[in-house]
């Protein structure tokens, strides 16, 4: 998992393996799922109670997919960024993690 920078546009990108592309995938498959079943839920006037409770499973969803994304990026783009001399990572790192900390 290595951050590239594409020549002309100043662009990182990440390098997965198949394994972890389809982990992620089907994660956001599945929370994908869960607003389709929110939306329908407003859609038929189910009590907000209901709504809530599904909205938070799905808030849940997204951190824990967060949490498993941002740990993938500092044992792969960060560590190699490191590795390679760039400390510029750890700005961009903490920069992130500020980001979602809001």
């Amino acid at each position: 998992m290595t951050a590239k920078k594409c020549c002309c546009e100043e662009k990182k990108t990440t390098e997965r393996t198949e394994s972890e592309r389809k982990k992620l995938i089907h994660r956001l498959n599945r929370i994908e799922g869960q607003i389709r079943g929110i939306r329908k839920m407003v859609e038929s006037n189910a009590y907000c109670p209901d709504i809530l409770v599904q909205s938070s499973a799905a808030a849940a969803a997204l951190n824990s997919f967060n949490r498993d994304l941002i740990g993938n990026h500092i044992k792969g783009c960060v560590f190699n960024g490191l590795k390679n001399g760039d400390d510029g990572v750890i700005d961009e790192l903490v920069n992130t993690l500020q980001k979602l900390m809001k």
